[in-house]
């Protein structure tokens, strides 16, 4: 209720002024497209020749199309892709074939094929700092900052991308940190409160213009004179018991000298079928439905990390060569792709990923390609994702074994930089559907790019079918390519207090306070 009335006076402002609306002469700009994501999904079918598509199977294991949940079958075509053997079939034996060759080979496949291409121009993007505050953290001190990043759209002003962004520093530190860039909801930890003396003149400024505007409201102050509609938030507590493993992950990354931000991706490019002809996807493709190897939402999300990023390089008490990638669930898998396409990001803690992240592809295990091309997931992927899913086609059937491309290349293009996959377990919540073992198997194949370019990786063999997946609880973090599952749910929250020192430890980094 506090919130609101903030909320409230911010409003009355605003209205008591005149904005100054620019009018754009929309005859000079290519109608936008306004499809449903049913008509856009029908509209993709169409251009790639796909009569029908299998429906992915249901999460109900009582369902008559329930998901496999059947190890002896979830391997149909058990023989993946070897990273190390270039499209002409030529194997790949040192670092420099991989720079060189391999790698931009396997970029523009994934691209092709799973999550579509980055187009050649972009336009820029201006950031803005809205808000400055010093705040607590607990008891730790730092300063957080709000940021918009406007998409410049001279070219096609029908459309407007505003990427939200929140950067929270510690300050208690002498040396710029690491930062790591989580995709989610951002706000500031801790809002700064004014004064009591300033209280009472916003108090009586809120109670004069609420009158004005409604006369009868002076009635209702009279009646409780002392009442103030307007009251402080609740600070932090400096007497708070210090970080543990059970604070918050972003208290935790505070507590170890690290800083964290927050992109929202729904601010870059909305996550449904619907919105791809606006967002940064529409923006550029001047509201016009996509070709099926533009990029999907999982690439544009993981293009606005990038941008986030370039404000990064430019704040003076961030360490930009130690910035990492996070997220969970749909974020995982974005995270992931962010990670192994944007180079400059340090490292990842990829959390719960499945398929479209670090699961193979080809297993038929809970989730399933078929999962990810119906009209709810889709818009995720590129457009040719949509082929392996195909009943009926013009070019016949194709299945996930058509994939010339699985997540263990995906998880490849990470090396040699830190790349932690997290999973939780079924029991908690962090079901099945996702599957683990899949992911385990496609990070165990990775590993062989990890060991090319001279790093550790999960430090066992590279025998995806025959390693077993560890213990719960059993993490494999001797090297730059790590594995853990928690004992919690869909979330990585509990692998946190291992994430930051396994990645502080190869980043070279510890605290050194003022």
């Amino acid at each position: 209720m506090k919130r609101i009335f903030f909320f409230l006076l911010i409003l009355i402002f605003t209205k008591s002024v005149s904005a100054q609306n620019v009018k754009i002469d929309s005859s000079k700009y290519p109608e936008p497209v306004i499809f449903t994501a049913q008509q856009d999904h029908d509209n993709m079918m169409k251009q790639l020749g796909i009569i029908s598509l299998r429906p992915g199977p249901d999460g109900n294991e009582r369902a008559l199309n329930h998901a496999n949940y059947d190890e002896s079958v979830a391997n149909p075509c058990p023989r993946i892709p070897d990273i190390l053997t270039l499209n002409s079939g030529k194997k790949v034996t040192s670092a420099d074939v991989w720079w060189k060759k391999r790698r931009p080979e396997l970029v523009e496949d994934i691209e092709h094929e799973l999550y579509g291409k980055i187009p050649k121009k972009i336009p820029k993007v201006f950031w803005t700092v809205k808000v400055t505050d010093r705040e607590f953290v607990g008891r730790i001190p730092v300063i957080a900052k709000q940021l918009v990043g406007h998409v410049d759209n001279t070219d096609y002003p029908l459309i407007d991308v505003n990427i939200n962004m929140v950067v929270v520093l510690p300050v208690n530190v002498k040396n710029p940190v690491p930062v790591l860039l989580m995709f989610g909801f951002p706000s500031l930890p801790s809002p700064a409160q004014p004064m009591p003396e300033d209280m009472e003149k916003i108090n009586k400024a809120f109670k004069e213009m609420l009158i004005k505007s409604k006369p009868g409201m002076k009635a209702i102050f009279e009646k409780y004179p002392a009442y103030l509609p307007v009251t402080r938030l609740p600070g932090s507590d400096f007497f708070a018991q210090a970080p543990n493993e059970n604070s918050t992950p972003t208290e935790q990354l505070l507590a170890a000298g690290w800083g964290y931000a927050v992109v929202e991706p729904n601010s870059i490019q909305a996550d449904n079928g619907a919105g791809l002809t606006k967002g940064i996807i529409g923006l550029v493709n001047k509201g016009q439905p996509r070709k099926p190897d533009d990029w999907g939402a999982l690439r544009a999300w993981s293009w606005g990390a990038a941008r986030g990023l370039d404000y990064l390089e430019t704040d003076m008490m961030v360490d930009a060569k130690k910035v990492g990638i996070e997220g969970v669930s749909r974020y995982g898998k974005a995270a992931l792709v962010t990670l192994a396409f944007e180079t400059r990001f340090a490292a990842g803690l990829i959390g719960s990923s499945g398929k479209g992240g670090a699961t193979l592809q080809r297993r038929i295990f809970g989730e399933a390609v078929e999962s990810l091309t119906g009209n709810g997931e889709y818009h995720w992927m590129a457009g040719n994702y949509l082929k392996y899913a195909a009943s009926e086609a013009s070019f016949g059937s194709k299945t996930g074994c058509d994939l010339t491309v699985d997540s263990h290349e995906l998880i490849a293009l990470c090396a040699p930089r830190l790349t932690f996959i997290s999973y939780g377990i079924p029991e908690k919540g962090d079901s099945r559907w996702l599957d683990q073992q899949g992911s385990f198997m496609a990070t165990v194949a990775a590993g062989v790019v990890f060991k090319l370019l001279g790093v550790k990786d999960l430090c066992i063999s590279n025998d995806y079918m025959k390693e077993k997946m560890p213990p719960v609880l059993t993490g494999l973090l001797e090297g730059k390519l790590a594995w853990r599952q928690h004992d919690g749910g869909h979330t990585d929250t509990p692998n946190f207090q291992f994430f930051i020192p396994w990645a502080s430890k190869y980043l070279n980094y510890s605290r050194t306070t003022l």
